[in-house]
């Protein structure tokens, strides 16, 4: 979408991240001229509060997920910059539809998971014919493919589902789209198992709960309080998904990062050994239309929300600072990049003058 297009086509556009606008006549205007010229004022006018506020639809998820509880601990942080005028949260069909609605200028900012951020990017899957022009304000936490094993059931690694009742998730969701790839770097594809359970994390729970299943993958942060639920009934064991199998895996799926729930930590199971696994980061993204001012200013206030104490989503206390620009799918916008690399430049020169002082 053209930003100077979107200027001129109406005076609205100014208060939207990235507005529509049309190839009339009256861009070859003295006016016109003027109003493109102003736009690129504000544009380049990074942290200028006197910049049009602007008005952000936040996409999130379904109401009870994670995604939508995040956008609502969001919402007063991101007000609070003077560039922001209203941040709506509204409740979404999650990644897909966010990446859609971006495209389509209903959202200004949105949440999703990396895989389809990846596929969006690429115009492949459900983005065939349709690349979406987005771009990373900072990587959030990850979805860790947790894989859980009744203790009796023999399975200890991903190879031993062979011939066992597995819960993969629900039709087309994204457990289950981590536990396909999962058995198939391993070898494995749905005719080797015993059974196929399409059923969510509660429904999975309870059929491991009755011996029903053997095991059953979950792709969520950590901890999940099915698992949690679940250790409070039944003898349960982690599956590492690691070694040749890993590799293989983030090979083929670059948007698969490898991860490590820790041992002896009583917020994430407070297992006795670490369990090695892997994940895939959720993103906040934006159009790369967005003003750069106002991009920059969402990492900001992002950044000094997360290093502020005052995080209320469990999740988010496990992303590091140094890691919001870091190994992600997508480019990050420029005006995101501009704050972390001018926060980089001030973490060294802090350094510089602590040194000099000692």
């Amino acid at each position: 979408m053209n930003y100077k297009s979107g200027l001129i086509a109406a005076s609205l556009a100014l208060l939207m991240l990235g507005g529509c606008g049309d190839d009339s006549d009256n861009q070859q205007t003295d006016s016109a001229e003027n109003a493109q010229q102003e736009g690129d004022d504000r544009q380049n006018n990074a942290g200028d509060a006197t910049a049009d506020p602007v008005q952000v639809v936040f996409g999130t998820g379904g109401t009870s997920g994670a995604y939508y509880a995040l956008g609502g601990a969001l919402k007063s942080v991101l007000e609070a910059s003077p560039l922001v005028r209203n941040v709506q949260v509204v409740s979404t069909g999650a990644s897909v539809q966010n990446i859609q609605n971006i495209q389509d200028g209903l959202n200004q900012l949105a949440i999703v998971m990396s895989d389809v951020a990846y596929d969006a990017v690429n115009g492949q899957n459900q983005f065939e014919g349709n690349a979406a022009d987005i771009t990373a304000i900072a990587g959030l936490y990850p979805n860790v493919v947790q894989v859980v094993a009744l203790g009796n059931s023999g399975i200890d690694s991903i190879e031993d589902m062979a011939g066992k009742r597995i819960g993969v998730g629900q039709v087309g969701s994204g457990v289950e789209a981590s536990a396909r790839i999962a058995l198939s770097s391993a070898g494995l594809e749905y005719d080797d198992l015993a059974r196929v359970s399409h059923t969510g994390y509660a429904d999975s729970v309870t059929e491991m709960s009755n011996g029903n299943l053997d095991a059953a993958f979950f792709t969520s942060g950590v901890p999940n309080s099915n698992i949690t639920g679940l250790m409070q009934s039944r003898d349960i064991k982690f599956v590492n998904i690691d070694g040749d199998i890993a590799r293989t895996l983030m090979d083929d799926y670059p948007y698969y990062q490898s991860y490590t729930i820790p041992a002896n930590a009583a917020e994430r199971y407070n297992l006795s050994e670490p369990v090695n696994t892997v994940a895939i980061r959720n993103l906040l993204i934006a159009p790369a239309s967005m003003r750069d001012d106002v991009a920059e200013e969402l990492a900001r206030r992002f950044d000094e929300y997360l290093g502020s104490g005052q995080v209320a989503v469990g999740a988010l206390r496990e992303v590091g600072a140094d890691t919001l620009d870091q190994d992600l799918v997508l480019p990050v916008h420029p005006g995101a990049q501009r704050y972390y690399d001018s926060r980089e430049a001030s973490a060294a020169q802090n350094d510089a003058e602590g040194s000099d002082a000692t």
